[in-house]
């Protein structure tokens, strides 16, 4: 499901030592208090502020500070009364309004979020936060179309806000707009979000707004596997079923699924131009030969995850020997692959 950011800093409650002021000055409470809130000594904030208000109550800038304070504590309740009765004496406070909001959404109270978020957006339309945020909150409600409209005005306004765009390309799926959702995927992948790069390689796996690449889907499953995207790793897993015969599926495919991670393999030296390669060696042993252990091992893992024999031997020997000098024997990256390899039945069982 799309993912809300919060409309304001939610730093850590924490106590401090520090205390109001001796001096009766409401102006320099406030800034204590600001100054606490920004360092994430939530209780100590809240007191400067209360006492800046029990001084001057009609202290706007320290009511807005104490709900944000509130609200970074996790008493919603609270922030959303003090946020509240500030807003209904000073409607103008956009950014008090987008606090009250971002309680509202941590309380699942949707209409009343959105309703705040309408509010600010129709005196401040520029608010992306704002608007980001009402993608949320009409997702919630189920308002597919108008999460959609939503995260587009956020795009439209910045390109680069990549967690809008893959809350738009999610939003997309699930309105069964697959077609429209892939290049949303594709941009927020090419950024680096692994999610992303999974459902980017679910498309090509599957042909589904792109032309289907079995190569790219390895390469885009394999990039978000390594970030601990589990339905990536499955995914190959799955290939790697198909390749070995062991799914039910026909030769000819099988033969495709091969290829294809024989492809991947060989795109791998292109990130090496400087690496001579010697006959039919995996590139991490290349790598090995010139003394780059650090960047042998995981691509050596790529490799042998892509079925390559020789790089999974070479991982096998490396973590019984290590090489000396360079890396030590029972090294923790080829240990948990090997455990999974072995769960495949590709190696056998480590203990």
């Amino acid at each position: 499901a799309p993912t809300a950011v919060a409309a304001t800093p939610s730093p850590p409650a924490t106590t401090s030592d520090s205390a109001p002021p001796a001096a009766a000055d409401p102006a320099r409470l406030l800034d204590l208090g600001r100054a606490l809130l920004a360092r994430g000594e939530m209780v100590a904030a809240t007191m400067a502020l209360r006492e800046a208000l029990h001084l001057k109550p009609d202290l706007a800038e320290a009511r807005a500070s104490l709900g944000l304070a509130l609200y970074a504590m996790g008493d919603l309740d609270a922030a959303v009364e003090e946020l509240r009765g500030l807003l209904r004496v000073r409607p103008d406070l956009a950014e008090a309004r987008l606090t009250l909001a971002a309680a509202l959404v941590a309380r699942q109270d949707w209409p009343a979020a959105r309703a705040e978020l309408e509010t600010a957006l129709a005196a401040s339309p520029d608010l992306l936060q704002a608007q980001y945020t009402l993608g949320v909150v009409r997702y919630a409600q189920g308002d597919l179309t108008g999460a959609i409209e939503a995260y587009r005005r956020v795009l439209a306004r910045e390109p680069r806000a990549i967690d809008a765009r893959y809350n738009l390309a999610l939003v997309l799926k699930l309105a069964r707009r697959d077609v429209e959702a892939t290049p949303e995927f594709l941009a927020a992948a090419e950024a680096g979000l692994p999610r992303a790069q999974y459902f980017a390689g679910a498309a090509y796996a599957t042909g589904v707004g792109v032309p289907r690449d079995l190569v790219a889907a390895i390469a885009w499953w394999t990039r978000a596997a390594e970030q601990g995207v589990t339905q990536a790793e499955e995914g190959l897993a799955q290939l790697r079923q198909s390749a070995s015969g062991r799914a039910r599926r026909p030769p000819a495919d099988r033969q495709a699924v091969e290829q294809a991670f024989g492809e991947y393999r060989a795109r791998l030296w292109n990130d090496y131009p400087d690496i001579a390669r010697q006959g039919d060696e995996p590139l991490g042993a290349a790598l090995l030969r010139q003394g780059r252990a650090r960047e042998a091992v995981p691509v050596l893992i790529r490799e042998a995850a892509a079925l390559s024999e020789p790089a999974q031997r070479m991982l096998e020997t490396l973590y019984d020997q290590g090489i000396e000098g360079q890396l030590p024997a029972h090294d923790a990256r080829i240990l948990t692959y090997l455990k999974s390899a072995a769960a495949e039945g590709r190696s056998r069982p480590r203990p």
